[in-house]
C-alpha cells in the first residue's frame, strides 16, 4: 500500500503562529471593580402592658400489675377545690417613637450616583487571535457603581386582659396477662371555677412620627 506523504513545497506553504510562553497564557482575565455605598437603619419600639391570671391544679394517680397473677391494681385521683379568679385595673401599652433618620450612602461626597442608582460599565474582549498574541480567550472589565438607602421604622403596641384555669384529673389503672386480676380507676373532679374581670380596660398606642431624609 503506497502511503501519500506531503511535498517539500507544501510543507513550506503551511502557516503556523507560535504559542506564547507557558507563564504568560491566559484563558480568563476578569477585572471587578464594585463601589457599593448601603445605608440600612431600622428603629424598632415595643410596649407591651397585661393583667393575667393562671390557676393550673393537677392531680393524678397510676396503678399497674404487669404478670402478676391475683393482683389487684387501684387507681384514685379525687379533686376537689374552687377558683376564683379576678382582675380589676387597666393594661396600658404606649408606644410613641420619634425617629429622625438621615441617610447618605455617597460619604465621600462622590455625585456620580443618587438614591437607588445603580450605574456602571463593563466591557468584554479576547478570542482565539488574543490568546495567540498574548492576551487572553475571554477578557472582562466590570465597574459597578451602587447606592442603596434602606429605612424601616417600625412600631408596636400590646395590651392584654386574661383569666386561665385549667384543673386537670387523672387516673389510670391496668393489668396486663395477669390472671384473675381486678383494675380500678376512679377519678373524681369537683371543681368550682369562678372567672371575672371587673371595670378593666385594656389600651394599647402606638404613635409613630418618623423624619428621613435619603440621599
Amino acid at each position: 500500500m503506497e502511503e501519500d506523504r506531503l511535498s517539500m513545497d507544501e510543507v513550506e506553504n503551511e502557516a503556523a503562529v507560535a504559542l506564547p510562553n507557558k507563564e504568560v497564557l491566559s484563558l480568563l482575565d476578569v477585572n471587578a471593580n464594585v463601589d457599593l455605598g448601603l445605608d440600612l437603619a431600622a428603629p424598632v419600639d415595643l410596649a407591651a402592658a397585661a393583667n393575667l391570671n393562671v390557676a393550673a391544679p393537677i392531680e393524678a394517680a397510676a396503678s399497674a400489675n404487669l404478670l402478676s397473677p391475683d393482683a389487684v391494681a387501684v387507681g384514685e385521683a379525687q379533686q376537689t377545690g374552687t377558683v376564683d379568679q379576678g382582675i380589676s385595673g387597666t393594661a396600658d401599652a404606649t408606644a410613641p417613637q420619634h425617629a429622625d433618620i438621615a441617610q447618605n450612602s455617597n460619604p465621600t461626597g462622590d455625585t456620580t450616583g443618587t438614591t437607588g442608582d445603580t450605574s456602571g460599565t463593563s466591557t468584554t474582549t479576547g478570542g482565539v487571535d488574543s490568546l495567540l498574541n498574548g492576551g487572553s480567550l475571554l477578557d472582562a472589565n466590570i465597574n459597578v457603581h451602587a447606592n442603596a438607602n434602606l429605612t424601616a421604622p417600625i412600631d408596636g403596641a400590646v395590651a392584654a386582659n386574661a383569666n386561665v384555669a385549667a384543673p386537670i384529673d387523672a387516673s389510670v389503672a391496668a393489668n396486663i396477662g395477669s390472671e384473675g386480676a381486678q383494675a380500678e380507676s376512679v377519678a373524681v373532679q369537683d371543681v368550682n371555677v369562678s372567672q371575672h374581670l371587673d371595670g378593666v380596660s385594656a389600651d394599647a398606642t402606638a404613635t409613630q412620627d418618623a423624619g428621613i431624609t435619603q440621599q
